[in-house]
């Protein structure tokens, strides 16, 4: 670890002194610039727990070779102030060294569908849209309506948005799988207790260069868009359906009423979910135990329940519960992604192999 940080702080100075070299060259100094701005808090992090060794290793050597009671005991003390602030710094930048997601500062597609249940699973995928929604202005990042299919009893069968926000990826790419909802429905007059579900996928937005698709590959259609119940809501063909041949993957875009927005929207969901694709080929084959204990986001595994009864919601892959159905329906839901991105940490560091042997 010390190897890589001293490798880290001498690129940090040398792209300080090129900073100053680059002159007028703006697109050099943006690159540098950039690179600097990256690597600015590791370098800062490593400054910082250098000094503190340095003052460790000098108050152990102290209690070492001291034979004055009160310089032995300020060395002590001192010891016992450095020891956790030195542990602490270390795991801060095991973490900081092991190998990221490239896409956890992107902004995301959230497809959310009605599983089994019908009616009753339509609203539930409606309920989530609600809980992500709110966990986003929590956040403080931007919903935008990508498409939705809804059904006259306030539910989807499809709703796909997309999340705009720093980091959006890196807290929301939990959510992905299926998700059980068990409740007496307003429809049911006996009292008895349905299971329903709904399917989130949630993908990362990719640039054009990430991705190439052929327009050869590309079939697309232009209808005009529908709001509930299928009735035309616009006289102008503007929504967009692009079918991607190879795959047979079909999207559809309709809340802009510029064909080109929508369309540019389409391609982007589209490279988002074939980018998906093969990241999950990537991951099947090098994180096959990592994707087991922390869970792969495959839309076919169940993540959580919301059991309305009981007044409980339960993350399946961390065993994790919480008795207050209603907070988390409004957007409480950091303490399952938290804990999810704790272990996620912990599986990124022990395959980097910086985690401690005990």
């Amino acid at each position: 670890m010390l190897e890589k940080l001293f490798g880290i702080e001498k690129r940090y100075e040398e792209l300080n002194r090129l900073l100053l070299d680059a002159g007028e060259d703006y697109q050099r100094v943006a690159e540098l610039n950039k690179e600097r701005i990256d690597l600015e808090p590791i370098f800062n992090k490593s400054k910082e727990y250098r000094r503190d060794m340095a003052r460790l290793d000098e108050a152990r050597a102290v209690v070492g070779v001291e034979d004055d009671p009160e310089m032995r005991a300020l060395a002590e003390s001192e010891i016992s102030d450095l020891e956790p602030r030195t542990t602490a710094l270390e795991k801060e930048l095991k973490l900081m060294l092991a190998p990221k997601d490239p896409r956890d500062d992107k902004n995301v597609f959230v497809e959310i569908r009605a599983g089994t249940g019908g009616e009753e699973a339509a609203i539930f995928a409606a309920d989530l849209y609600r809980m992500y929604t709110r966990y986003a202005e929590r956040q403080g990042w931007k919903i935008e309506m990508m498409d939705s299919n809804a059904i006259g009893v306030g539910g989807f069968k499809e709703v796909v948005f997309q999340v705009k926000g720093k980091g959006a990826f890196s807290r929301l790419k939990y959510e992905s799988g299926v998700h059980r909802v068990q409740r007496v429905p307003t429809t049911e007059s006996s009292g008895r207790i349905h299971t329903s579900t709904a399917t989130v996928a949630v993908l990362a937005e990719v640039e054009d260069v990430d991705i190439e698709i052929a327009d050869s590959d590309l079939k697309i259609d232009v209808f005009r868009s529908s709001g509930a119940g299928g009735q035309n809501v616009q006289k102008n063909a503007t929504a967009i359906r692009i079918t991607h041949l190879p795959s047979g993957m079909v999207v559809a875009v309709q809340d802009e009423r510029s064909q080109l927005q929508n369309k540019l929207r389409a391609m982007s969901i589209l490279r988002a979910r074939l980018y998906e694709i093969e990241e999950e080929k990537r991951r099947s084959k090098q994180d096959a135990d990592r994707r087991s204990q922390v869970g792969s986001g495959e839309r076919s595994e169940k993540i959580r329940t919301y059991n309305y009864p009981q007044n409980r919601v339960t993350d399946h892959r961390i065993n994790v519960s919480i008795f207050n159905l209603p907070v988390v329906m409004e957007g409480g839901i950091d303490q399952f992604i938290d804990e999810l991105s704790t272990r996620d940490e912990a599986d990124r560091l022990s395959a980097s192999g910086m985690l401690d042997n005990d």
